[in-house]
């Protein structure tokens, strides 16, 4: 076989690959239950991943607060992210401002062009929108900002 017609399979080989993972996150997103959540951002911005927020989602859980961190699963329970304890849940929760929420954050990316969505004014809460798989950490859908208990959708 000529290397073009190797180079040529070899570049429909990685087509398919990026589009099946497109297609699964697709199909994820439509068939996954969603749930809004407050969310608090850490850091904006990293060199290598480009521009995006970095998302710690607040949980409900039926349990006492205690100072450290316990594996959990999630769940859609009256349209609220809920933590249930489970030994062998692949997210962890901790302790945070009297409530929960999931240690690990998920990152949202926006374009560069978008102003900064964490930078809120008083009186303004950052949610957003997640699908929640089975196992494994909430997938980000798109962010919203609540205000006087109106959340509405940011559009980029």
């Amino acid at each position: 076989m000529k290397p073009v017609y190797r180079g040529a399979v070899v570049a429909l080989l990685q087509c398919v690959l990026v589009l099946s993972v497109a297609g699964k996150y697709q199909l994820d997103r439509e068939r996954l239950p969603r749930v809004w959540t407050k969310t608090a951002a850490n850091d904006p911005n990293l060199f290598v991943r480009g521009r995006y927020v970095s998302l710690q989602l607040d949980v409900d859980a039926a349990m006492p607060v205690p100072a450290v961190w316990q594996a959990a699963r999630l769940s859609i329970v009256d349209g609220r992210l809920t933590a249930s304890p489970d030994p062998s849940g692949s997210v962890h929760i901790a302790a945070r401002g009297g409530g929960w929420v999931i240690v690990e954050p998920v990152a949202y990316f926006i374009p560069e062009s978008v102003p900064d969505p964490t930078v809120r004014h008083p009186g303004e809460e950052l949610w957003v929108e997640v699908s929640v798989p089975a196992k494994g950490a909430p997938r980000p859908i798109r962010l919203g900002v609540k205000k006087d208990g109106v959340l509405t959708p940011l559009e980029f």
